[in-house]
């Protein structure tokens, strides 16, 4: 069965990059989120099997979203997605409890890799 994916970034056009690479390569993009709050919101509502959050957005950001996500659900499967140079946020959202991270520019290989180690 095909994995079901959320995808989080307040960049619309980093969301329809995403969902290409994503749906390319036989996942099902299962919705879209635009800040932090819709994150949440929508992880309880779709309960995808993973998500690639990213971390800088309006309202809430992906470190709050993601301790927010994992109140919900300890096992949430989170890819967090950072810009180059965002280390020590990459570190927190880690600590925070995502699973993985991919830096943008996205490289489509690695975004695949991200989500086969999850599967």
């Amino acid at each position: 069965m095909a994995k079901r994916v959320l995808i989080v970034d307040d960049a619309a056009f980093m969301r329809m990059l995403l969902k290409d690479i994503i749906t390319k390569a036989g996942y099902e993009v299962a919705g879209e989120a635009a800040n932090g709050v819709e994150a949440v919101e929508k992880y309880k509502e779709l309960k995808p099997d993973v998500v690639t959050m990213d971390i800088t957005m309006p309202e809430m950001d992906g470190i709050t979203a993601i301790k927010k996500i994992k109140e919900i659900d300890p096992n949430a499967k989170i890819i967090v997605c950072s810009a180059m140079g965002q280390q020590a946020m990459v570190i927190e959202a880690i600590q925070a409890g995502a699973k993985d991270f991919i830096v943008k520019p996205f490289q489509h290989s690695r975004v695949i890799e991200a989500l086969q180690k999850l599967s």
